[in-house]
């Protein structure tokens, strides 16, 4: 709605980024209807990493935070600032010690086939 972002300065939460496509979208539609600012908050660490386990990405490099820094993914989706959760911070926000980070950190629970 217009009106409502109209010259306003914008926080928009997500719970990931992924390509960077849906979030470059977003931004741009809250450019076009008027807003002064837009500030992306993601509820994750940057995903930097295949996910053998349920996330459909087939290779790392489909994913934007794998070869990009956040100064650059917030280029790249056309935000005026960009933070993510800390691998500490989803774990505290999940009140759990034995989460699966490995799509953030690399770190795989089981070991993987070799190509």
């Amino acid at each position: 709605v217009k009106s409502i972002v109209k010259d306003k300065r914008i926080v928009l939460v997500d719970d990931s980024i992924v390509r960077g496509t849906t979030s470059l979208k977003i931004v741009n539609m809250l450019r076009e209807a008027g807003a002064k600012e837009v500030h992306v908050r993601i509820a994750s660490a940057p995903l930097k990493y295949t996910c053998y386990y349920g996330v459909d990405v087939h290779t790392p490099e489909e994913l934007i935070s794998n070869s990009n820094d956040v100064d650059e993914v917030c280029r790249l989706i056309g935000a005026d600032s960009l933070a993510f959760l800390s691998h500490d911070g989803m774990l505290k926000a999940g009140r759990r010690e034995d989460l699966c980070l490995a799509c953030f950190n690399h770190k795989y629970p089981t070991k993987l086939y070799e190509e």
